[in-house]
């Protein structure tokens, strides 16, 4: 019984479940019993904001939490200005969002956490996991096993490989984690300092074969991007942080040198993305033809072929729904967002200053709109994440969050530049390189903030990771602001 009490009072042991379960709802197969048991989880993450409040005072040891607790406190303000029929879901939402600043980036709040073991036992976990799961997809495309049961489509969606999952989207994502998390675990002063045994070879280099391959063909343009900002954004740190650091207090750098390091990373940058957009399109051609290929030998030997008499004789013939080009049905690059983000410029107008509140966007787009909003695909997300807080939150609500994010990146950035000492063998660097890739991920993803998903709790399990840095780089301030019988530390600002 006391072991039970103390497991429910274990937030990263939460973490990890909840973290792993919503991994789960990305599956075809296991998604529906993934998210009954998060009803459950849910409730747990909610229970435990309350009990760390109560232990460990969260809100006024977080690091920011002026800006946290304000915006959350307005996100309260706009959901009852704006009550309606949407009023639970609304709430739900503002509990969610609650988890993830309290449970998830309020993490650095936790006594003697090591924060370390738990990114390692996470991540390890996620390599294994992706890795089994995208042979079992590998292997289904080379046989031609695909099918259709309701929202399932089971290896290929709408010409795009999907493989387990259940949107060539979410594939994409998860294969860019999986390669971030095999860089991580690949990290020498990481894997020491967690005094664990290193995940085997064979598993890592598997992992990003397999991801590699299913990034590829799931030709998901926004999980590309993430991938590409990811690497871009490692070699900028990679250039301007010296093994010293950036610059020294007694020899700064030049200012030839950092033009010509700028001008370095453009090369670099133009030279990667474009080089990757290349070897996409021919990898998906050349995927092509060796599924198309495989499939037909596959037929002929089962017997799925038409047999057509011609004047030369008798013919045997593929169908060719076999043949999968790995390509966008939409031949829209945008995939038909623009016109949805025109479109919300009328939610935007209802209520710009204050927001309409995130449950009340298909509702108002019905009621205000003539329903052009009301597209069950896009369910409460606009497929920008900040496009969603903007006309969520309005004006106010997307400044106070957008204050809370500047003060966290400037942090996060001195300390991975300015340091005197390196972090290339750490995961600090991979940390920050994905966070600041996902931002731009944010624009084309519903991302960010408002969605119950594996995607958007992983960027705030991440953010976790990063204030523990952070919270261990600088030393609790001394305090000077008076805030209901408190005394706000600087660090809150």
């Amino acid at each position: 019984m006391t072991s039970l009490k103390a497991n429910i009072k274990d937030a990263s042991l939460f973490r990890k479940i909840y973290i792993i379960d919503l991994f789960f709802c990305y599956i075809s197969f296991l998604q529906i019993p993934a998210y009954v048991l998060l009803v459950f989880l849910f409730i747990w993450g909610v229970y435990l904001v309350i009990h760390n409040q109560q232990k460990n005072n969260t809100f006024f040891k977080m690091r920011f939490g002026l800006w946290v607790g304000t915006f959350l406190a307005f996100s309260f303000l706009t959901m009852l200005i704006n009550l309606s029929i949407t009023i639970l879901y609304s709430f739900i939402m503002l509990l969610h969002v609650i988890v993830c600043f309290f449970i998830f980036y309020g993490m650095h709040t936790e006594p003697d956490f090591n924060f370390r073991e738990e990114l390692y036992t996470i991540a390890k976990i996620i390599v294994y996991i992706t890795t089994v799961a995208n042979i079992i997809g590998i292997i289904c495309l080379m046989l031609g096993f695909s099918f259709e049961w309701y929202w399932i489509k089971f290896t290929i969606y709408e010409n795009r490989f999907t493989g387990v999952f259940i949107n060539p989207n979410n594939l994409g994502f998860i294969s860019v984690v999986a390669l971030v998390c095999c860089h991580m675990l690949y990290k020498k002063d990481f894997m020491e300092s967690v005094s664990q045994q290193r995940v085997s070879k064979i598993w890592i280099i598997s992992c990003v074969c397999t991801s590699l391959f299913s990034l590829v063909l799931c030709d998901s343009n926004a999980s590309m991007v993430l991938a590409l900002g990811y690497v871009v954004v490692y070699v900028v740190y990679i250039f301007f942080a010296d093994k010293t650091g950036i610059s020294k207090p007694d020899k700064p750098v030049s200012k030839s040198k950092i033009f010509l390091k700028i001008i370095a990373i453009l090369l670099v940058g133009t030279f990667l993305i474009s080089s990757a957009l290349m070897l996409r399109e021919i990898c998906k051609t050349g995927f092509s033809v060796v599924v198309t290929k495989t499939n037909s030998f596959i037929s002929l030997l089962t017997g799925d072929t038409e047999t057509i008499i011609s004047d030369d004789g008798i013919k045997v013939v593929v169908p060719d729904a076999n043949k999968v080009t790995f390509k966008h049905e939409n031949k829209n690059i945008d995939s038909g967002r623009f016109k949805l983000w025109m479109e919300s410029v009328n939610l935007f107008k209802l209520s710009p200053i204050i927001g309409i509140s995130n449950g009340n966007i298909v509702f108002y787009s019905e009621q205000y709109s003539d329903g052009v909003l009301n597209y069950t695909y896009h369910n409460n997300d606009l497929h920008n994440g900040f496009l969603t807080l903007l006309v969520s939150t309005g004006i106010i609500g997307f400044v106070l969050f957008g204050i809370f994010g500047f003060r966290f990146a400037k942090h996060a950035a001195q300390h991975l530049f300015l340091q005197k000492h390196t972090f290339r063998d750490d995961v600090y660097p991979c940390l920050f390189s994905f966070l600041f890739a996902y931002l731009m991920y944010a624009l084309f993803e519903k991302a960010l903030l408002y969605d119950i998903s594996f995607m958007v709790m992983w960027f705030w399990l991440l953010m976790g990771y990063t204030s523990c840095y952070i919270a261990k780089f600088e030393t609790m301030l001394e305090t000077q602001y008076l805030f209901h019988r408190k005394r706000i530390g600087r660090h809150m600002l």
